[in-house]
């Protein structure tokens, strides 16, 4: 595919002759990063744990704040090196294990040659990907999984799934590696999987979104349905605390998607601009679908529509123009609000909160129109020839192709450690808990805790 540019590279230079941060730059990134734990701890919390029963809130803020925290821990000691640092085109290797090396004067690469971030700050902004993004598959399983469980499905499926496909997707040897032809040549033999197939992935349709959606439907599939499920009402409590999430997760995503530009730049200004309008345009989709076809539009409708539109642009927000975010927004309102409400019919399972239904299906169609609308004669910016030092030529169906291998492989390769992994752990210590503490509720059943007192 030549030179392009792609997404989050993980190439680190140190020494005297490396440039030097921008204090501007390291300031957004700190401010970014923070923003991404907040959509972890409360953002999805409140948003995941509004929907559930009352009896239950308690375990899904549980859930969500330990897996988030766990695998920060793990990130730190295998995560980080495994999936951005050089090895094969799988996965990375074990030289940065611990965070070895890495000092606050270690600079990791942008999309700017002889620009630099200090890596530290580039752990820790990816760490929030890689923590809250297993900690979504929660929402497929809630209401009925042990936490032991989910917490050692988490462990397996971060280490097999989440960093072997960031590594596919976004290990590759920074701008400054791209001199000459075979310069060029060289620096793409020691990408990941996906980068050397030309798939584009600005802030992680296929990483994040696919990768875990696709894992929460099989956990939904293998857990079974819930107790009561089909012949009791299992509304939301608190929808409320659903928009309240929901509003913490869309400031929290300027923070993810904006700050995957790595820069304080116009790039990044274009990441938030469509950002905002995909949102904007799925939330008003969704409604009006809803509003046509049930003669009633809610709140829970408006606010999957809004989670819905952050989804798709994801992978598109720094390739795409606003109007083409526009048209991706409203086509995920719709198309997310047909996986909610007739393809989950349609295969009949008990996926709690729609995680696959919003953020698998969105992702897809994300990853897919992003091949589509990041052409130059559609308002995206296209692809850069970092060789070249220009913008490369453009065909809408050969980056169609290599999206399609983005979406497969993460597709395949999250499902298959998915069923693995679920399927050891209900081996070991079993997936559900008992159908007595199930019905009494996980707060009081695996927590001892109660989240309203009468």
């Amino acid at each position: 595919m030549g030179t392009l540019f792609l997404a989050m590279p993980a190439w680190a230079q140190t020494g005297p002759a490396a440039p030097m941060p921008n204090k501007g730059d390291t300031a957004w990134m700190i401010v970014a990063t923070l923003l991404v734990v907040m959509m972890a701890a409360p953002g999805l919390g409140l948003f995941y744990g509004g929907m559930v029963r009352a009896k239950n809130m308690l375990s899904i803020l549980m859930q969500t704040l330990v897996v988030f925290c766990l695998l920060g821990v793990l990130w730190a000691l295998y995560g980080y090196s495994i999936a951005f640092t050089e090895g094969n085109a799988f996965f990375g290797g074990l030289s940065k294990a611990f965070l070895a090396g890495i000092t606050p004067d270690s600079t990791a690469a942008t999309f700017s040659k002889g620009v630099v971030i200090p890596e530290f700050i580039y752990v820790s902004f990816q760490l929030t990907f890689a923590a809250i993004t297993p900690a979504l598959i929660v929402g497929g399983i809630a209401e009925r999984a042990k936490f032991s469980a989910v917490l050692m499905f988490m462990v397996l499926w971060f280490t097999f799934s989440y960093l072997p496909i960031a590594h596919m997707v976004w290990y590759w040897a920074g701008p400054d590696a791209y001199t000459s032809a075979a310069a060029a040549d060289k620096a793409n033999a020691s990408a990941g999987f996906l980068f050397q197939k030309g798939a584009i992935d600005f802030a992680g349709g296929t990483v994040v979104h696919i990768n875990a959606g696709i894992a929460a439907l099989v956990g939904a599939v293998m857990i079974g349905k819930r107790v009561g499920f089909g012949r009791e009402s299992m509304a939301p409590h608190s929808l409320t605390m659903t928009m309240i999430g929901a509003s913490l997760l869309w400031v929290g995503w300027f923070g993810f998607n904006v700050g995957s530009a790595l820069e304080a730049s116009g790039g990044a200004t274009l990441a938030f601009v469509t950002t905002l309008l995909a949102t904007c345009a799925a939330t008003v989709s969704w409604t009006g679908v809803e509003w046509a076809l049930k003669k009633k539009p809610s709140m829970l409708g408006a606010v999957s529509g809004a989670i819905a539109g952050l989804v798709v642009i994801t992978p598109a927000c720094g390739f795409v123009g606003p109007m083409g975010a526009l048209v991706m927004g409203g086509v995920a309102g719709a198309l997310c609000y047909w996986g909610v409400n007739g393809l989950k019919r349609l295969i009949g399972v008990d996926d709690s909160l729609d995680v696959f239904g919003v953020h698998c299906i969105g992702g897809i169609a994300g990853a897919l129109l992003t091949g589509v609308f990041a052409s130059p004669s559609l308002g995206g910016t296209g692809i850069y020839d970092y060789t070249a030092n220009k913008v490369a030529d453009y065909h809408i169906a050969d980056q169609l192709i290599a999206q399609c291998w983005g979406v497969g492989t993460s597709l395949v390769w999250s499902a298959v450690v998915s069923i693995i992994a679920f399927k050891l752990v209900d081996l070991t210590i079993g997936l559900r808990v008992d159908a007595d503490g199930e019905r009494e509720g996980l707060d009081v059943s695996s927590h001892g805790e109660t989240a309203y007192h009468p």
